[in-house]
């Protein structure tokens, strides 16, 4: 799978990543105490669907287009963080901006809070450093995203988050992400870790998703939401989260939200949520 974002900003894997993304957040912000948000694969930070690379896919009209209309009053109090920061970020950029994670996660960063943001590709990185090196809060930093992840952890503020979203560009990677999150998590078990994948092939993904439950130690949630039928593999049917030591609110919001995004997002009438606990709790 090549996944150069620039192309994809705003789809509706983006929405649940970015939805899911945000509750969290909101949830660290909570206590008084810093956190660190660590994004190991982080991309250039926001995007421009007026740009090139989105009006050619044009993906974001079937993902965070179809948010313009309002859900009913529970969902959209869940939805209200994720709204409020791209609001933020198009406030500051223009409203045809589209924010990745690094550009959320700036707007949850309170003062003492830290947000580092890891990059390999060259372009890429450069443009990353511009736009967030002048804010004290955050740090980016040109490593492979796979050799970050332990190398990161656990921060010294001891609470945080990371999120791990990889292009998926070398087979075995859904596999490798099931072996290193666990590895993660042994080296620190008290952090809040999301993981995400692509739904192609959605027996690699519960081969996955078994494999770590047996591994974890800690509780997590698998999180996927299907927006069309995954019985063909070539093609893209939806995403997932993998969500380590999630908030203890995440899976009674995920059961509100999920079913109304698989019909909000449902492609040939097609949509479909899985909201399961995994790991220790499993």
């Amino acid at each position: 799978m090549n996944y150069r974002h620039a192309f994809h900003a705003g789809n509706h894997a983006d929405v649940l990543k970015h939805l899911v993304l945000t509750r969290v957040l909101a949830y660290l912000q909570r206590k008084a105490a810093p956190f660190r948000a660590i994004d190991t694969h982080a991309g250039i930070g926001f995007y421009d669907l007026t740009a090139e690379e989105a009006a050619r896919t044009g993906e974001w009209h079937d993902g965070w287009g179809r948010l313009a209309a309002p859900f009913d009053a529970a969902v959209e109090a869940l939805l209200a963080p994720y709204r409020h920061a791209v609001a933020a970020v198009q406030a500051r950029h223009g409203p045809e901006t589209y924010p990745g994670s690094p550009a959320l996660i700036r707007e949850f960063l309170r003062p003492g809070d830290q947000g580092v943001f890891v990059e390999l590709h060259p372009a890429d990185g450069a443009l990353l450093r511009e736009r967030f090196n002048r804010d004290p809060r955050t740090k980016v930093m040109a490593l492979d995203g796979w050799t970050a992840l332990p190398a990161l952890i656990p921060p010294k503020e001891r609470r945080g988050l990371v999120l791990i979203d990889p292009p998926y560009e070398v087979p075995g990677e859904i596999d490798r992400l099931g072996r290193d999150l666990a590895r993660a998590v042994s080296k620190w078990p008290t952090g809040l870790y999301l993981a995400w994948y692509p739904i192609k092939d959605i027996g690699a993904v519960d081969r996955m998703a078994a494999a770590l439950s047996v591994a974890l130690e800690r509780p997590a949630l698998r999180l996927d939401l299907l927006i069309d039928r995954p019985d063909d593999p070539s093609r893209l049917a939806g995403s997932g989260l993998i969500v380590v030591n999630p908030p203890y609110t995440l899976a009674a919001e995920m059961d509100l939200a999920l079913p109304a995004l698989a019909e909000r997002l449902a492609r040939g009438g097609y949509g479909a949520f899985r909201c399961e606990a995994i790991g220790r709790a499993a």
